[in-house]
């Protein structure tokens, strides 16, 4: 398959206290077009860095990132976005509270574009294209779920609307970051199903960081163990299931030189 996204030599640095932390060091990765990554790392491993990177929204000190061949590197997030499309770990992020959830994808349908009141006008295709893509959620979010505020949704619900958003014009790159982990654990579980049934069903290149031991386990084609803003083992799907979940642990162990935390057992 065709290398989708394509990083090389990525290097960010924060300045903290007067002295330049590294939080990504020379990494380089390249994902074909349909494939899922997991990335698992214990704190500070640079998971989120990398997430951020590719969104746009924290500077490359060195490096280039490539979408379909092509540098997005200077190009600003809101631009990035067009391409770029991302759940976050914080339920409320990812939606306009205060708006219904029509009006929410009315917003995700102009992602990346200058957006006026009549981009934003309700049409009939613009209401059917909200309403085919909430179709698989209906059980979550309730009928009539275009006419609820955004705010008077659960945490969960707000995470499958986001999905939803996040693809209702097809990305270039699907970025999901933790975006299970401010949930109950049964809540998460519906919209980690949920979320491997649309990366599925759209051939979706995604790139999925998470905390959790269990998901890293289960999900994606390849896992990414990062430490120290580097990635410092990788796993094909069938390499994974061989180790299990007990044997991933103790690989996790041996190549981090770090104990797994109660957290990543969650």
């Amino acid at each position: 398959m065709p290398t989708r996204l394509g990083i090389s030599g990525l290097t960010v640095r924060f300045e903290v206290g007067g002295s330049h932390v590294v939080a990504l060091d020379n990494l380089s990765l390249d994902v074909a077009e349909g494939e899922f990554v997991t990335v698992i790392g214990a704190n500070g491993a640079g998971k989120t860095t990398l997430a951020n990177a590719i969104a746009g929204s924290v500077p490359a000190s060195g490096g280039d990132i490539r979408i379909g061949g092509r540098s997005v590197l200077r190009m600003s997030e809101y631009k990035r976005s067009a391409r770029v499309a991302r759940v976050s770990q914080d339920p409320a992020a990812c939606v306009c509270m205060e708006f219904t959830v029509e009006e929410n994808f009315l917003i995700a349908l102009t992602r990346g574009q200058h957006r006026s009141l009549f981009r934003l006008a309700r049409t009939p295709q613009r209401r059917q294209t909200a309403l085919a893509a909430l179709a698989p959620y209906r059980a979550v979010l309730g009928e009539g779920a275009l006419r609820q505020d955004a705010g008077l949704l659960s945490g969960g619900q707000r995470q499958l609307l986001a999905l939803a958003m996040a693809v209702c014009v097809t990305p270039d790159v699907l970025l999901l970051d933790e975006h299970t982990s401010a949930l109950d654990p049964r809540m998460a579980e519906v919209v980690m199903s949920a979320t491997e049934a649309l990366v599925r069903r759209a051939g979706l290149t995604t790139i999925m960081v998470t905390h959790h031991m269990g998901y890293a386990a289960r999900y994606g084609d390849r896992l990414l163990i990062m430490s120290a803003g580097r990635i410092v083992d990788q796993l094909t799907a069938e390499e994974r299931a061989e180790l299990g979940e007990s044997g991933l642990i103790e690989r996790f162990r041996q190549v981090v030189a770090e104990d797994v935390t109660d957290r990543m057992l969650a």
